[in-house]
């Protein structure tokens, strides 16, 4: 490629949390109960009242000096621009990307740990703090940092409401688990959650489903006499495919169909096997005489429907898987993340092979049009999430 690149609208970043966001922001009437972080033996972990969470400095990997599963102990430990707002800004600026779409860490990977919390009031308030908080984060840079909405999904008439609150706060996305039966909820195919699909469809806002959002187990399928760093990376393989499960449900459940105007996005998760999915779920689809007996129910192909409403995200794949996506799947459905700041994001360090965003997609984009290039980078996300 010769013309420039268009500035980068990186739609999978991370916050990373501040250790009194709840303490500051949800009333002292819960006690010790409020979600704050304590330190154990060096390393600071977050505690929803008596039961013990993630680290709290785990998310801030990017720059970190040692191989995950390792992490950062205390914020203090951590690179800087992981969690100082400015310096990221200043990060962002070097990296040529205009905008990110921000993530949660504690309360959306640790919502069993939530769940476990005495108080529905509580949970529902921790929510609130943290929709709260990420508007405050936000307000350094509106144009660039873009929240999503996390949702008391527990409860349909608390989770519209908060979606409506949200919304009109500034957020520009929600992101919701693929596996609400983890959590003692209908599963994501169950008609109780139509309601919601049909006010975020209302809205204009896409519903983001992140990797991590459901059974955590899959982090722990090795046994255990294999090396930490080998069981790291096998974790990152299966969480990341294991977004097909969003990805059919959505298409087989009727979802798709009972939404036509609903975007979909699978974050974290890749875009060169999604040829492959669409490719079995069409020939499946047809073998399984989906389209002669459920034609009142299901009126495209899975392909068809992914087209018109689903999107995944890259961020590793190189040149050659990219070309691939783009001749498989065309450019309108693909966008790009970095992970940032996370343990594979593409975030250079002493303990990482990642390359700078700016330079990577110099090289990954070679051979790929401007108008594809432009659509990846940055127009599909601009569209999805209301940038000019």
């Amino acid at each position: 490629m010769n013309a420039p690149l268009p500035r980068i609208i990186d739609v999978d970043t991370h916050v990373v949390e501040p250790y009194d966001l709840f303490t500051s922001r949800v009333s002292s009437k819960y006690g010790d109960a409020v979600p704050r972080v304590k330190n154990v033996d060096g390393t600071d972990f977050w505690f929803f009242g008596d039961k013990q969470a993630s680290g709290a400095a785990a998310p801030a990997m990017a720059g970190h000096n040692e191989y995950p599963p390792f992490y950062p102990k205390t914020l203090d430990a951590a690179e800087p621009y992981t969690w100082d707002v400015s310096k990221r800004l200043k990060v962002m600026d070097e990296y040529n990307i205009r905008a990110q779409v921000l993530f949660p860490n504690v309360i959306f990977f640790d919502t069993a740990t939530l769940l476990k919390l005495e108080s529905a009031n509580l949970m529902l308030d921790c929510v609130k703090a943290y929709n709260d908080w990420q508007v405050d984060y936000a307000s350094a840079a509106p144009d660039r940092f873009l929240p999503q909405t996390i949702l008391p999904f527990w409860d349909m008439d608390e989770s519209l409401k908060e979606l409506e609150r949200c919304r009109k706060n500034g957020h520009r996305g929600v992101v919701f688990t693929s596996e609400p039966e983890h959590f003692g909820q209908p599963r994501l195919t169950n008609p109780a959650w139509d309601k919601l699909f049909s006010a975020v469809q209302e809205m204009g806002i896409p519903l983001n489903f992140h990797i991590g959002s459901g059974d955590l187990e899959l982090g722990q399928v090795m046994d255990p006499i294999v090396p930490p760093h080998a069981q790291y990376a096998s974790m990152g393989v299966l969480f990341f495919m294991s977004n097909a499960t969003a990805l059919t449900q959505i298409i087989c459940g009727g979802i798709c169909q009972r939404f036509p105007d609903l975007k979909f996005i699978s974050v974290e998760s890749g875009v060169s096997w999604l040829p492959f999915a669409l490719a079995s779920l069409d020939w499946q689809w047809k073998n399984c005489g989906v389209p002669t007996e459920h034609a009142d129910t299901y009126d495209l192909l899975p392909s068809e429907y992914f087209k018109r409403q689903i999107y995944g995200a890259f961020w590793f794949e190189g040149n050659d898987l990219l070309k691939f996506a783009v001749d498989q799947l065309g450019a309108d459905n693909i966008l790009y993340e970095t992970d940032f700041p996370h343990p594979t994001s593409m975030s250079p360090g002493p303990a990482t092979t990642a390359q700078r965003p700016d330079e990577y997609v110099a090289e990954v984009f070679a051979g790929i049009s401007q108008a594809d290039t432009n659509k990846i980078l940055h127009d599909n996300a601009a569209k999805l999430y209301g940038l000019d």
